[in-house]
């Protein structure tokens, strides 16, 4: 019996999988994310990101055995926190300085992102957590420090009742405002935003 044999199916399936380098990884996931933000989920294929990254089909399906898989995996390798650093010493600069770092991402790496995902992610498990572990769940957890640091300052009590709301707020406003306008919220917007809305809600100037 051969060593690949004795390690069973699974030691193959890995060594297959090791074949492909980070970099040329990182240039399918790059493939899917364009083709999602230009022309939406629906419409993007394995056989398209194949042509799109000279590869062959099966290369793509030894790796992500469906397309839901390799949507996932590319948005979980997305996952970069936009707030994270963010520590001006009060919670009001923590918020605008948050208002201004989504601002510079809101359009094409999230707003477009999150459009053209659309209508999948209410239906796929995988694609809808991969997208919480990606763009969601690492600035809500940003906000949240920010939060606890202006509790812990005795900036504001811990139970008012605005603080949970947080998140929703700012997260929100980013994927309404093109529906509302046809614009992005940008920075200038977020900014004015925390400002008129955000910060008197917590009674802070």
């Amino acid at each position: 019996m051969t060593s690949q044999a004795a390690d069973g199916p699974d030691s193959v399936v890995a060594s297959r999988r090791s074949k492909i380098t980070p970099e040329r990884e990182r240039e399918f996931y790059d493939a899917v994310l364009e083709h999602i933000r230009s022309c939406g989920y629906e419409s993007l294929t394995m056989e398209g990101v194949a042509s799109s990254t000279r590869c062959s089909k099966s290369t793509l399906y030894r790796q992500w055995r469906t397309k839901p898989q390799l949507v996932a995996a590319a948005l979980r390798a997305n996952r970069c926190p936009r707030f994270s650093g963010i520590d001006t010493g009060t919670l009001a600069g923590d918020l605008r300085a948050a208002a201004r770092a989504a601002g510079e991402w809101s359009g094409r790496d999230s707003t477009q992102l999150l459009q053209g995902l659309g209508h999948a992610v209410t239906q796929d498990r995988e694609l809808q957590q991969a997208l919480r572990d990606a763009l969601v769940e690492p600035e809500v957890a940003e906000l949240r420090e920010m939060i606890q640091r202006g509790v812990d300052r005795g900036e504001i009590a811990a139970d008012h009742p605005a603080l949970e709301f947080i998140p929703a707020q700012l997260l929100g406003v980013l994927r309404v405002r093109p529906l509302l306008e046809g614009q992005y919220a940008d920075e200038a917007y977020l900014t004015e935003f925390v400002e008129a809305v955000v910060l008197p809600a917590l009674g802070l100037t």
